[in-house]
C-alpha cells in the first residue's frame, strides 16, 4: 500500500493479504492432500531433506518479489526477510547458506536477493550466515520454460562448496521455489561436502504445474 508502519515494513493489512502457504509435501512443499509426501519425491527423492515455505507464489506476493529482483527495491528485502525469519524461527541449524548468484549476474543486478532475505534470520537466530559457503561456478541459462529434466541438466555442476560441512545441518535460503531443481543441485553440493541435513527455507512456493 506504500504506507509506513513503524518498523514492521509490512502493515497488518498488507501482510494479511499475502497468500498463506498450505501444508503439503514435507520434502518439497508442493500442496498434497493431508500433507503427505508427493509422488515425485517418492519416485525420485531429492538431495534436500525438507522444505519450509512461508507463502504461496501468488498475488500480491509475486509482485513484491518481482519488485525486489527487477526494480531493486531493497525495502522489500527487509519486509520479506522478516517473513523468512518468522517462518524459520526456532529451527536449529549450524549454518545458513543463501543460494548464490554467478558473479556476472551479481554484477548485473548489484545484489543477491537470497542473501538479503537471509540476513534477518541470521541476526535474529544467531545462526552463522555463510556468504562464501557455496559458489556458483557457471552462469546457467534461464530456467523458465524448461522441463524439469532440462532444468536439472542445466544446473549440473553449477555449484561448488567452498569448504567442508561435515556433520552440519544446513539451512538453504531462496526467494521462490518452482521446480526445486536449483535447490536440489545446492543440496547435492552440500551433501557431497559432508552436510548431514539440508533444509530449504523459501519465501514462496509456486503451485504444482497442471
Amino acid at each position: 500500500c506504500g504506507q509506513t508502519h513503524d518498523e514492521a515494513f509490512l502493515c497488518t493489512g498488507c501482510r494479511g493479504d499475502l497468500p498463506e502457504w498450505r501444508p503439503g509435501c514435507p520434502v518439497c512443499a508442493i500442496e498434497t492432500p493431508d500433507g503427505q509426501v508427493c509422488g515425485r519425491c517418492l519416485r525420485r527423492p531429492p538431495f534436500f531433506d525438507r522444505t519450509l515455505a512461508a507463502y504461496q507464489y501468488a498475488m500480491p506476493l509475486d509482485q513484491l518479489i518481482q519488485r525486489l529482483k527487477y526494480v531493486h527495491d531493497l525495502s522489500v528485502a527487509r519486509a520479506l526477510g522478516e517473513i523468512i525469519a518468522d517462518r524459520g524461527e526456532g529451527v536449529g541449524f549450524d549454518a545458513i547458506v543463501p543460494v548464490p548468484l554467478h558473479r556476472a549476474r551479481l554484477a548485473e543486478r548489484g545484489f543477491n536477493q537470497s542473501v538479503e532475505l537471509a540476513r534477518t534470520l541470521s541476526r535474529r537466530s544467531g545462526i552463522p550466515l555463510l556468504l562464501d559457503g557455496v559458489r556458483r561456478t557457471r552462469q546457467t541459462p534461464a530456467q523458465a520454460g524448461l522441463s524439469l529434466l532440462a532444468r536439472r541438466r542445466n544446473l549440473k555442476g553449477a555449484f561448488q562448496a567452498m569448504h567442508r560441512f561435515d556433520g552440519q545441518r544446513v539451512l538453504v535460503i531462496d526467494d521462490v521455489m518452482t521446480s526445486g531443481a536449483t535447490l536440489d543441485a545446492m543440496a547435492r553440493c552440500l551433501k557431497r561436502a559432508g552436510a548431514s541435513e539440508v533444509v530449504n527455507l523459501v519465501c514462496a512456493r509456486t503451485p504444482a504445474q497442471r
